[in-house]
């Protein structure tokens, strides 16, 4: 796989948005350049999808075609739910649809289908067989490593051993095993001892609960050093079980997506990092893509790496970069850029100590 950083993927992003395609509705054009993109999106569980993610790819879908228009379903955690919803949008006659998979390997049929009907797919954040056209999404085996480096770190600082649990996602997504693997190479790497590990069905903090319960059933609280979570909501989970089990000093627990939850149980203390995907600029580079595929430009022309799928080598792939955020981050990272406000990670509870961290200057 050939990669480059995530300034060149912004300035291939830029150029697509200031160039030919950005272009739209000229006369006579209408059916070339104005055209309705399907946008499917896995669940409601993970607060990513419907407050960053949808808004954003909407957004960025009119900056680059005032014409063009979206059709939006979400799936609810249904894989059978968004193979109608993939059936429905093509008999509707979107032109390209922006597909992040409920199921990976469940969605190749639907897949299947839209390119026997001429549409096609991106895969958006999560990678999914069949004959997908792209794929857009952060560098998961980095996610990975961040997660385990930082975790390594923790337990070290802590004191700690070096029993870990993991706590890996919905074994039906392709990411979990990506984030998995850059995390177990750091792990083991590191001289962690993997003592349970979890495939957290539906990527559900009531799951996340019920597993992390069972391994401190399996092998008590002092014998967990650390827990390796996923995501945000995955580490919500094993924080509400720690707590049920009445332990006053839980072990140092990852995350992923930087929730506004997390962020502050970062600042708590509670959660002890989390990894920040910069959704705009994924957004961002799946409404280019797509405008390409539906003005017959191919994903290639907007590509910057390829990858290979378990149906499919060699697909075009934009492989965006994540970052590690732990308490002492926030401020740079999330407030800086943007991302939330003060106001929003620092209730009145929250003030004391944003203000120790350096959030609140």
């Amino acid at each position: 796989m050939r990669t480059r950083t995530l300034h060149v993927v912004a300035a291939l992003v830029a150029a697509v948005l200031a160039g030919p395609l950005a272009a739209c509705g000229g006369p006579g054009e209408a059916d070339t350049e104005n055209f309705t993109v399907g946008l499917l999106l896995p669940n409601r569980v993970t607060p990513r999808w419907e407050q960053s993610d949808r808004p954003l790819v909407e957004e960025r879908l009119k900056a680059l075609c005032g014409g063009c228009t979206l059709e939006y379903a979400n799936a609810e955690n249904d894989a059978a739910r968004q193979r109608d919803q993939m059936t429905s949008m093509i008999t509707k006659g979107v032109r390209v649809l922006v597909l992040a998979a409920a199921d990976s390997k469940a969605l190749r049929s639907p897949i299947e289908e839209a390119r026997r009907a001429g549409v096609p797919v991106v895969a958006y954040d999560r990678l999914a067989e069949g004959p997908i056209s792209g794929f857009v999404s952060f560098d998961g085996a980095k996610v990975g490593r961040l997660q385990g480096e930082a975790l390594l770190k923790a337990m070290r600082e802590r004191g700690r051993g070096s029993g870990v649990v993991m706590l890996n996602g919905d074994p039906s997504s392709a990411n979990a095993g990506w984030f998995r693997r850059g995390a177990l190479t750091t792990l083991v790497g590191g001289g962690a001892e993997i003592a349970e590990s979890y495939a957290t069905a539906g990527w559900s903090p009531e799951r996340a609960h019920a597993d992390m319960s069972a391994a401190l059933a399996a092998l008590g609280a002092d014998r967990i050093d650390g827990v390796l979570a996923v995501n945000d909501a995955i580490a919500a989970g094993a924080l509400s079980a720690f707590r049920r089990a009445g332990v006053a000093d839980p072990p140092p627990i990852t995350g992923q997506d930087a929730d506004l939850a997390a962020v502050r149980r970062i600042v708590r203390g509670e959660q002890y990092m989390t990894v920040y995907k910069p959704f705009e600029k994924e957004a961002a580079a799946a409404s280019a893509m797509a405008v390409a595929l539906g003005r017959g430009a191919g994903a290639g022309t907007v590509a910057t790496t390829t990858l290979d799928s378990a149906t499919r080598a060699g697909i075009p792939s934009i492989l965006l970069t994540p970052r590690a955020v732990t308490a002492g981050d926030i401020r740079r990272t999330l407030v800086d850029t943007g991302v939330y406000t003060v106001a929003q990670i620092c209730l009145p509870s929250l003030r004391a100590a944003c203000e120790r961290l350096g959030i609140t200057r």
